[in-house]
């Protein structure tokens, strides 16, 4: 069965109404990134990044899959279909993928936050200041935060080399160290890439470039594949 890799970004749950702080330069929500997203913001005020992601919690929990994250499920009635994805939300299980590997963590988790391996779903969409973990300590949420390493790349790596083909979607490829999956993939390897506003001069790895939203493209891209 052949392989193939799908590396997606804020583009792909645009259009379930997800937005990104990318939205609006550097602003998630009239937040500041730094002021919600680092560790220094968790050390100076751990309530306020807390409430931060409750609204992102509550917003994912709401948000349906689109018609893009439904395509990638049915791709997998004929390929082996890993979904690698920058997006903290859970909508491409929902649109029925089962291969998905969460770079940059998950909304619908919290881990502890003196040990980094103990991590639980989370049955409720809103956290407090005093919910801990086995270990006695505080819960954060489970989410790679600016200045933090991203170990989920070191499961990734291997899956983007052994790709038949790579579909990238609604990202910018602007955000490392995700971007950089991408020289990983074999020169064999078909590529595509799907995105509004393509991709820009320098198609230096050979895409086949799908000018459309993810609602569009990908849905159109799979039925392709499937025939």
């Amino acid at each position: 069965m052949k392989k193939i890799v799908v590396l997606t970004g804020a583009g792909m749950s645009a259009e379930s109404g997800l937005k990104t702080f990318r939205d609006s330069d550097g602003l998630w929500e009239n937040h500041n990134v730094y002021d919600v997203a680092t560790p220094e913001a968790w050390e100076r005020d751990p309530e306020m990044v807390l409430k931060f992601y409750n609204e992102r919690r509550k917003q994912v929990r709401d948000a349906k899959p689109n018609k893009a994250h439904v395509a990638l499920g049915k791709l997998e009635e004929k390929y082996d279909v890993h979904i690698i994805t920058q997006n903290i939300d859970d909508l491409h299980e929902r649109g029925g993928s089962t291969q998905v590997i969460h770079l940059h963590g998950e909304i619908n988790k919290v881990r502890s936050t003196v040990d980094p391996s103990v991590i639980y779903d989370l049955d409720h969409w809103e956290m407090k200041m005093g919910e801990s973990c086995e270990k006695g300590s505080q819960l954060r949420p489970h989410i790679v935060w600016f200045g933090e390493p991203v170990p989920m790349i070191e499961k990734a790596i291997p899956i983007v080399e052994m790709a038949d083909r790579l579909i990238v979607i609604g990202t910018s490829l602007a955000v490392y160290p995700a971007a950089g999956l991408l020289n990983y993939a074999t020169s064999s390897s078909q590529k595509y890439y799907i995105d509004p506003k393509g991709f820009g001069d320098d198609n230096h790895y050979q895409f086949e470039i799908i000018k459309e939203t993810a609602g569009v493209g990908v849905p159109r891209l799979v039925d392709q594949l499937l025939q």
